[in-house]
């Protein structure tokens, strides 16, 4: 048998990197989509399974030009893992508002694009899946979260509307909310006194999304929460 495509924004050196390595490790070929040429080139060098493909996921164009590539070289995806993200700091008086409009482009936008794209060939299929990765500020507007949290709040909508018009096509959608600090070598500068636990570990969220990806069609999640043991919420 062919062996299934798995397609992920915002291929970074957290979260999108894990999920390259669970996928592809979990017998999928897998498209990676992001910026950075480099970090493409590096995964590709370390998964046989693995094709970059640069990509600015707030342009249409460029995730049309993507898709067809990915599309002609691997096949159409049985899932879309939507991890790009654009964040800002920043009270409403304090964030320049080309900023915000930046971050809806990448957060909200960006996933409408991938899910007008790909969803037609999942509801032919009549199977497929699309899980967007948030974090704590779809669910609520900290005063400083206010160049961010409104398209994290939107995207999480956006993912909600999909999941009503698309589940009963056979399609899953699902949203991960994030509510930790992922272990990364610039959090752990950050916050250097805290302990290992404190931090979330970016192969566990791959695990988790990779759960979600295949749960049996009487049991899916669409709000899925994440967060370390002692985190306060």
């Amino acid at each position: 048998m062919t062996a299934p495509v798995c397609l992920i924004s915002g291929v970074g050196p957290g979260t999108g990197s894990a999920l390259a390595r669970r996928f592809a490790e979990g017998g999928y070929r897998v498209a990676l989509l992001a910026r950075s040429e480099e970090r493409l080139a590096a995964l590709e060098k370390e998964l046989s399974n693995a094709k970059g493909y640069r990509c600015d996921v707030s342009d249409p164009e460029q995730i049309n030009a993507a898709a067809s590539a990915v599309e002609r070289d691997l096949g159409s995806p049985a899932l879309v893992v939507h991890n790009a993200v654009g964040g800002a700091f920043g009270t409403f008086q304090e964030i320049d508002p080309q900023i915000l409009n930046r971050n809806f482009q990448v957060n909200t936008m960006g996933l409408l694009y991938l899910a007008r794209r790909f969803a037609p060939a999942m509801v032919a299929a009549g199977k497929g899946a699309f899980v967007a990765t948030g974090n704590t500020s779809a669910l609520r507007g900290k005063a400083g979260f206010a160049g961010f949290a409104p398209t994290k709040a939107a995207q999480r909508i956006l993912a909600e509307a999909m999941a009503r018009d698309l589940g009963p096509k056979g399609v899953h959608v699902a949203y991960v909310v994030v509510d930790a600090v992922i272990d990364l070598e610039w959090t752990r500068k950050r916050w250097p006194e805290r302990p290992d636990d404190f931090f979330i570990k970016p192969a566990a969220i791959a695990d988790e999304i990779w759960h979600i990806a295949h749960q049996p069609r009487s049991a899916w999640s669409f709000n899925v929460e994440l967060r370390p043991f002692g985190e306060s919420w």
